[in-house]
């Protein structure tokens, strides 16, 4: 697994590509320090509820774009 660092926050989570379609993460900071989770919260939105911080999402995908995590079984790297 590749550490990844949201642009944002700063949140870091471990990520690993089973293919383009499938990422795998772990948190590695607490997620009280996610500045859109902490939006959603204070909108009176359950933390379980929210699907994803689009920022980190944004980070994981530019990170797999740049090459740093890794993609298995892909001849070229994931284009834009």
């Amino acid at each position: 697994m590749q550490s990844v660092a949201c642009h944002l926050c700063g949140s870091c989570v471990l990520v690993k590509k089973n293919n383009l379609a499938h990422t795998e993460v772990q948190w590695t900071t607490d997620t009280n320090q996610c500045v859109e989770l902490n939006e959603q919260a204070d909108r009176g939105v359950q933390r379980g509820t929210v699907p994803t911080c689009l920022h980190l999402r944004d980070s994981i995908e530019a990170s797999v774009r740049s090459g740093l995590v890794p993609v298995p079984d892909l001849d070229t790297r994931y284009e834009e």
